[in-house]
């Protein structure tokens, strides 16, 4: 089994070649046919979360251990079952849903996995993923047949997908009425964009620093863009959404992109953080009561919003975010790529 893993925090990924696992009791193996590279990997890569104030969150302390495969938006093709595996068949290409819960404990009973209190087995986090040509899932009910959806571009939506559709879930019954407000046009924001349409949306102002990212927004429907840099970009935003905005998600999670979303957003609002750049609190505490803005985080999604997701795209016919298809063998470059910010959209992986 050929794989790159993770072997120390900041130190590219290494080459492994090892025996191929052999499934037991609910585990299924696959032949990975596409993973993504997100940029949770990235964050897993540095081997912290930047708390701001000089202050830092090691992963480490937070239950992952390396050495570690990579990679949580997978898809593959089944080849072995273990004796206890129901409701799969072998030959048979699946999305793999990568945010598996510890199954004891109160969050993961209510099916929010994703948000398991316990020790969660997340696929490319707490144990290996998918930069590699096999994977072992351990149950099959964490596989969505894909029943003719490409591999390389449903693989995304595992995390992407998922994380864009459920924090926009949260913004209710406003997407219907009036334009909201997509912070980046990274993996994220770009998927945002076409789900929003799907989901009935009146469309999304797309902020970004990147004139390229701007760009690829536009075309891939943003109603506006708006340069996150610009010293009055507070106020192009309400001008292009008509409106003062009354939902912003900030798939960015930086000083910055927190600050301008909070100026941003109207009276009453809400103002959902999804990204992970890092950073601490900008905001004033008496603007708070006096704005009567929520702020809301949001951390992927669970299985049953997968399961709506990947129907959706199959009925909408939802246009794939664009795509950089790379080798397996590419893998540490394109992590590199992704870090520096040169990547539009999703690279994909395929061994």
């Amino acid at each position: 089994m050929k794989s790159y893993r993770l072997t120390a925090f900041e130190k590219p990924l290494e080459l492994s070649n090892g025996a191929i696992p052999e499934p037991t009791g609910r585990e299924v193996l696959l032949k990975v046919l596409a993973t993504g590279i997100c940029h949770s990997d990235v964050h897993l890569w540095e081997g912290f979360y930047n708390l701001g104030n000089g202050k830092k969150y090691p992963l480490e302390k937070g239950g992952v251990a390396l050495p570690l495969t990579l990679g949580h938006e997978i898809t593959g093709i089944v080849l072995r079952t273990g004796p206890e595996a129901t409701n799969v068949t072998v030959g048979k290409s699946y999305l793999v849903f990568p945010w598996i819960g510890c199954g004891q404990c109160a969050m993961c009973a209510a099916g929010d996995e994703h948000l398991c209190g316990g020790k969660p087995l997340t696929l490319g986090i707490y144990r290996d993923g998918g930069f590699a040509d096999h994977l072992l899932v351990p149950d099959a009910r964490y596989l969505l047949a894909l029943d003719g959806l490409d591999p390389v571009t449903t693989a995304p939506y595992a995390c992407s997908g998922l994380t864009a559709y459920s924090a926009l879930k949260k913004a209710g019954i406003i997407i219907h009425s009036e334009p909201i407000v997509v912070i980046g046009a990274g993996g994220l924001g770009m998927m945002s964009i076409g789900l929003l349409k799907a989901m009935g949306g009146v469309g999304a102002v797309v902020v970004d620093l990147d004139e390229k990212k701007r760009e690829a927004a536009l075309a891939a429907g943003a109603k506006a863009v708006v340069d996150g840099s610009a010293s009055d970009a507070s106020n192009q935003i309400s001008r292009a959404a008509g409106i003062r905005p009354r939902f912003v998600v900030d798939f960015v999670g930086s000083e910055q992109s927190a600050a301008l979303a909070f100026n941003a957003v109207a009276k009453g609002g809400k103002i959902v953080i999804v990204g992970l750049f890092g950073g601490a609190a900008p905001w004033a505490l008496p603007m708070f009561p006096l704005k009567a803005v929520t702020i809301q985080g949001s951390y992927v999604g669970n299985l049953a919003e997968l399961r709506e997701l990947l129907e959706m795209v199959r009925l909408k016919r939802i246009p794939p975010i664009p795509i950089t298809r790379a080798t397996l063998d590419q893998a540490d470059a394109m992590l590199g790529s992704l870090r520096q910010g040169n990547v539009i959209g999703r690279v994909v992986l395929t061994p």
